[in-house]
């Protein structure tokens, strides 16, 4: 059983993509997918043409001690299927103040794991209840860095965050990896801050890249996965091999450490024209 959480603290990383055609690609290979929106922005939901939900059949039902997690009826969508976000989370957010409500959806889920072989969540672009939630109850966590500046400022901070929650809620915190996403080969940044990531964490950077395609683009616009409209096209081809090495790192069930630099603050990352490009 696999519970893997999708973050990064700063917006325009890939998240929302990647937590998509990650699970599409897991559903395609075979497993059955569950993934669950705990955006109050809803963005997931809204980009796989998902309306708003009743309550009770939305991602609340799993803080809303009024609720049953065990009566949502998942929408089926194409390879796995979502429990979606509700503009009524933001509201029910100011209820959750007391330490142990980062624990309601680990509790939660678990009326949920039989129908299932992997459990996703994606988060919000913040630090809140809800994505703390989703680390507290995951086992593993997939970090998508842009490599710009934004983009690997937020991918440390979120590092820092599940060291954190694995020191403190989680010891069952597993795996990190940083997946680098909307790479543009042709800029020399994107280069450099690749350089950089790979340097200061090893092997909790992947091997596999998310180029940047048009075919991405479009699958968002019709609200459905590019593995439905072609699976030979550049985006298809680098989630599939990115759920690949994902897959591979869960199997072997403990980080990858990378180098002693990890322990670092993500307030040393250099701005861009700090930066080197190695001959």
């Amino acid at each position: 059983m696999i519970v893997l959480s999708v973050c990064n603290h700063k917006g325009g990383t890939g998240k929302t993509t990647s937590v998509i055609h990650i699970a599409a690609a897991l559903g395609l290979s075979g497993k059955r997918v569950l993934v669950l929106d705990l955006d109050p922005q809803g963005f997931l939901s809204r980009t796989l043409d998902v309306d708003e939900p009743p309550p009770e059949e939305s991602v609340l039902a799993l803080f809303d001690p009024n609720l049953d997690p065990r009566r949502i009826q998942a929408r089926e969508l194409s390879g796995f299927d979502l429990i979606p976000s509700t503009s009524r989370l933001t509201k029910f957010m100011r209820s959750l103040n007391k330490p142990t409500d980062v624990l309601w959806v680990r509790e939660t889920i678990e009326a949920l794991k039989p129908n299932y072989d992997a459990i996703m969540f994606d988060t919000a672009a913040a630090v809140t209840v809800y994505s703390l939630n989703a680390l507290v109850a995951s086992q593993h966590v997939v970090i998508p860095v842009l490599p710009e500046y934004q983009g690997v400022v937020g991918a440390e901070q979120t590092f820092q965050t599940t060291n954190l929650v694995r020191d403190r809620l989680n010891p069952n915190l597993q795996t990190r990896s940083m997946l680098f996403t909307q790479v543009d080969a042709r800029k020399r940044i994107h280069q450099t801050y690749q350089q950089y990531i790979r340097r200061k964490y090893g092997n909790y950077a992947m091997d596999s890249i998310v180029r940047t395609s048009t075919s991405l683009a479009e699958a968002h616009d019709n609200g459905t996965t590019v593995f439905d409209h072609d699976p030979t096209t550049r985006g298809a081809r680098d989630y599939a091999n990115a759920t690949d090495e994902l897959l591979r790192r869960i199997q072997k069930g403990v980080d990858l450490p990378g180098p002693p630099e990890t322990s670092g603050d993500a307030t040393d990352v250099p701005e861009p024209s700090e930066l080197k490009v190695s001959s």
